[in-house]
């Protein structure tokens, strides 16, 4: 089992100092495992080889390895397994867990409902365009069934939180079915961020009727579009439907953040 010449790696060097390369060398084992798996074919659920053959086939010492393996491990790509059959099995990290990860790193930078809905603008209404060509009865049958939970007044404040996830969660389903995975990516990632936003999350213990009834309104139509397969119709109601959420959700944030202030 030979490395392609391309990621082959100089012998390993005696793993004495504090030098950045030797800091920097587990890192770049691990990528050359990373572009040896893409050469291999590889994919989720096979075995890596043993660490001996690993050492052997890039020329590193155990030490390097075993650190390799755990930065690829931090990174979820791979699962480590004790016992007998064990060792080390590529996994594929879930989109949930590459979302809250990324979501780590705005976690200090004052995301605001506009920064959200600028990019919703701007992608949204085209997965919508490239969906109304793909969807087919099953997967609209599953968006209708998520609207059934807010199609209806909320009779309590807990309701009016569960709908307003549960109309995001249309959207989550838009994301899913996208065959783009980058676009489904980034799009699920937006909505994410609506649910787990402060701000976002005050607004929705909020009677606000009027999100409810306008974006239930701009649901149905994209459902008609999906159904005759019109994508430029489901582009052009999506565009709408984003443009009004900002409007109606930008003046619930100044309200919001207005009743926060001191005094």
């Amino acid at each position: 089992m030979k490395p392609p010449a391309s990621i082959r790696l100089k012998p390993d060097q005696p793993e004495t100092g504090k030098s950045p390369g030797l800091r920097n060398r587990p890192r770049k084992v691990a990528e050359s495992i990373k572009d040896w798996i893409t050469d291999q074919n590889l994919v989720p659920g096979d075995r890596l080889p043993q660490e001996q053959e690993l050492i052997k086939t890039f020329a590193v010492s155990k030490g390097t390895a075993r650190e390799a393996l755990k930065v690829l491990e931090t990174q979820g790509l791979i699962q480590t397994r004790t016992g007998p059959g064990g060792g080390a099995f590529i996994t594929e990290m879930p989109a949930s867990r590459a979302r809250a990860l990324l979501a780590n790193h705005f976690f200090f930078k004052n995301l605001t409902i506009s920064d959200i809905y600028e990019l919703r603008q701007a992608l949204e209404p085209e997965m919508a365009a490239n969906l109304a060509i793909q969807l087919g009865d099953q997967e609209i049958a599953t968006l209708e069934k998520t609207m059934v939970v807010y199609d209806h007044p909320p009779k309590t404040i807990e309701e009016e939180q569960q709908q307003r996830i549960a109309e995001l969660e249309f959207h989550e389903r838009l994301a899913e079915f996208s065959t783009n995975p980058l676009q489904g990516f980034i799009c699920g990632f937006l909505i994410s961020l609506l649910k787990d936003l402060a701000v976002c999350r005050r607004i929705y213990t909020r009677p606000n009727p009027e999100l409810r009834e306008r974006g239930l309104s701009y649901q149905a139509q994209l459902i008609e579009a999906f159904r005759e397969k019109d994508a430029n119709a489901a582009q052009s109601i999506m565009r709408a439907h984003m443009a009004s959420a900002k409007r109606l959700m930008e003046v619930q944030e100044a309200i919001v953040n207005r009743g926060f202030l001191p005094g």
